[in-house]
């Protein structure tokens, strides 16, 4: 069994224009530490998109010509490339696939989803739009409707191209358009913060969690007020006690459409169950990795919530009310609501499933 964690797997999708490369290039230009792998899908024989980000990336990226990445049959085409980038002598962090403009998301997360290569793991669909051509985008790919209801994300791109009441107008929109509780951020020239989606540096047990503040902090010295997170707040929990599995799965069913981003680890403490369970929220996209405690390691919760218009006072308030005084006397089906957002383990790994067959969930 390999010890090494998943790599996250993020699709970035957006019909023709909206954007997507401009966020790419945003995302690799902040990455900080991360090492990113990017898979390119550009439609056609030209590989503009390719081209664009290949200064960036150097050899960790692949780039699919010729078609879409959703038109292979069976994933394996898509599986070959996840297996370049994630072999170990690239110590990639997260691999984000930059999707075609004609593609088709779902399809596109079902072969991630299906995919049977142990070292990547689906991190979740971010959906680009811009704002100034939404109307006229809508009219010419009536799946746009379909696309939105699949993202964990929705970038609203292109902002500085309209004004506040338009901005107000498609926000309702787009709210409507998607399944409830998913994010919409807005965004000038693709910039949103790298942090929403991922870790600009990877977690380690010794080390533990870096907070939202220490990741700005490091970032060069530059005046932050300008920069894409300005716009975001974090609120920080930590919690020596244990945590009730099902009111903190009924705090996460529930959050607010303007918390973006979840990532920490949790102690649940039940019987049966009472590994560190980190966990990895990307707008509507949630999933629960167990790991084994470290030597030394304090049992407990530490979570970093990302988001904007939020609540912190009230977000803590409700963490705490998730607090467990009696973890052992919780009987072991209570945490049947977090397993369903644990990826099934391979038949190598682990020999039986656990209770109700549990399934990670986008």
């Amino acid at each position: 069994m390999n010890s090494r964690q998943p790599i996250p797997v993020v699709v970035l999708a957006g019909f023709l224009g909206s954007g997507k490369t401009t966020v790419l290039n945003h995302l690799l230009a902040g990455r900080g530490g991360t090492r990113i792998g990017v898979v390119v899908n550009d439609f056609g024989s030209i590989e503009v998109d390719a081209m664009a980000v290949a200064g960036q990336v150097g050899d960790s990226m692949v780039s699919l010509g010729g078609g879409c990445l959703c038109c292979a049959v069976d994933g394996s085409e898509l599986d070959a490339y996840l297996e370049k980038l994630s072999a170990p002598v690239h110590r990639i962090d997260v691999i984000v696939i930059e999707a075609s403009g004609l593609a088709e998301p779902q399809e596109m997360v079902r072969m991630l989803m299906a995919s049977e290569n142990p070292a990547v793991r689906y991190g979740g669909m971010v959906e680009v739009v811009d704002a100034a051509e939404f109307d006229a985008t809508r009219a010419r790919h009536p799946e746009t409707d379909r696309h939105l209801a699949v993202a964990d994300l929705v970038v609203l791109n292109k902002i500085d191209r309209v004004d506040a009441r338009e901005r107000a107008r498609l926000e309702t929109l787009l709210a409507s358009l998607c399944a409830p509780g998913t994010p919409v951020v807005a965004a000038d020239h693709g910039r949103i913060d790298p942090e929403l989606l991922f870790d600009r540096r990877p977690w380690t047990e010794t080390r533990g969690q870096l907070s939202f503040e220490d990741l700005l902090a490091q970032a060069d010295g530059h005046d932050h007020c300008t920069h894409a997170h300005a716009a975001y707040e974090s609120t920080e929990f930590t919690s020596e006690q244990a945590m009730s599995p099902r009111r903190l799965m009924d705090f996460l069913d529930r959050r607010p459409a303007g918390l973006y981003r979840i990532k920490g680890s949790v102690w649940f403490g039940v019987p049966g169950h009472e590994e560190c369970h980190e966990v990895h929220a990307v707008g509507r996209f949630l999933r629960f990795a167990p790991r084994p405690w470290g030597r030394g390691e304090a049992r407990r919760t530490q979570l970093v919530l990302i988001g904007s218009g939020t609540d912190g006072p009230a977000l803590l308030r409700e963490l705490e009310h998730c607090r467990e005084e009696a973890p052992r006397e919780v009987p072991p089906e209570s945490m049947w609501g977090v397993l369903r957002y644990v990826a099934r383990p391979r038949p190598e790994e682990e020999p039986e499933p656990g209770p109700g067959e549990p399934g990670e969930a986008p």
